[in-house]
């Protein structure tokens, strides 16, 4: 068995989104979809196309939802031994709209479809021992108390030297930020590498800004990479703090921007990239996925992100 170097966790679902800005959702409108999606398998799909093998654990049901988000992982190349096609659940859906003050909102129906049934038992003890990275998100502890359990078991059958990021993903329609802190605590403590957004730092440590939290976690002994949108990102790693502005583009989707830009600096740290590098790197894969509408569609190969950086020296 050729076992993932890269494997992530969690929440499969398709989005279908709205197709004109400001459309609220509890009208009649215009929707477009569905497109493969979550936090997790648009990171572990980026992961795939940027050329490192990448595996998923999770589950969708045996319908034509389902199928969009498998034949995705079959055409990147994601394995999916360890997950699950559940004949008697229904695959996960959000739908989004979206509102011209640059705000989205979200209707989802995850922890009751097949996204929710994630166990401790999709495990197997030596797909997650030869991993070198596992990716998880606030998210899908929030999701269900089998998914939040199947996370933390994962981190235990990890090999000594594998690394573990975690992405904050604070899903406000999902739990409070209360109960997101206290499941996230165990996480942080084994993670190597946080991913916070904007404002995610505060939330998570109780700190009265962002700054004053990543501190806390560079004293844990973290690597946190910021990141913040269209102005790219900010790096700290003991004391050592790194700018890497963003790139200017024209932005047609934001949704898993941040998940391929997180996939991109996991990739380049496993090819032993400078910091300043893996984060130039990613702010590149985050600016080309917000290219394209659907949250996977913009994730670019890896020729398209050196074409890309090459053009933009």
């Amino acid at each position: 068995m050729n076992y993932p170097e890269v494997i992530s966790m969690g929440n499969m679902l398709v989005e279908i989104m709205r197709i004109q800005l400001d459309e609220p959702l509890n009208q009649a409108g215009t929707f477009s979809g569905p497109y493969p999606s979550g936090d997790t398998p648009i990171y572990i799909d980026s992961v795939a196309r940027l050329g490192h093998s990448a595996g998923f654990v999770g589950a969708v049901g045996k319908d034509d939802f389902g199928r969009c988000l498998l034949e995705r992982f079959e055409r990147d190349g994601v394995d999916f031994t360890c997950g699950k096609e559940l004949p008697d659940q229904t695959t996960g859906v959000a739908f989004v709209a979206y509102f011209k003050d640059g705000s989205r909102k979200f209707i989802f129906h995850m922890r009751y479809s097949a996204a929710g049934r994630l166990a401790p038992d999709y495990l197997q003890s030596d797909y997650l021992q030869h991993a070198k990275w596992l990716h998880l998100t606030g998210c899908n502890l929030a999701m269900s108390e089998s998914s939040m359990q199947a996370c933390y078991q994962a981190m235990t059958l990890l090999s000594p030297g594998a690394r573990v990021s975690f992405d904050p993903n604070i899903r406000p329609e999902l739990l409070s930020v209360e109960e997101v802190r206290q499941l996230c605590q165990p996480v942080i403590q084994r993670a190597d590498f946080i991913f916070p957004s904007l404002g995610e730092a505060a939330m998570l440590t109780g700190a009265p800004t962002d700054e004053a939290g990543i501190q806390q976690w560079l004293a844990q002994g973290k690597t946190v990479v910021l990141k913040m949108g269209a102005k790219g990102s900010r790096i700290y790693r003991r004391g050592e703090v790194i700018e890497t502005p963003g790139f200017a583009v024209q932005e047609v989707d934001p949704t898993g921007a941040g998940d391929s830009f997180s996939a991109a600096f996991t990739v380049g740290m496993l090819e032993g990239m400078p910091l300043a590098q893996a984060g130039r790197f990613a702010n590149a894969v985050g600016a080309l996925a917000v290219m394209k509408k659907g949250p996977m569609e913009g994730a670019p190969t890896r020729a398209e992100v050196e074409a890309f950086l090459e053009t933009s020296n």
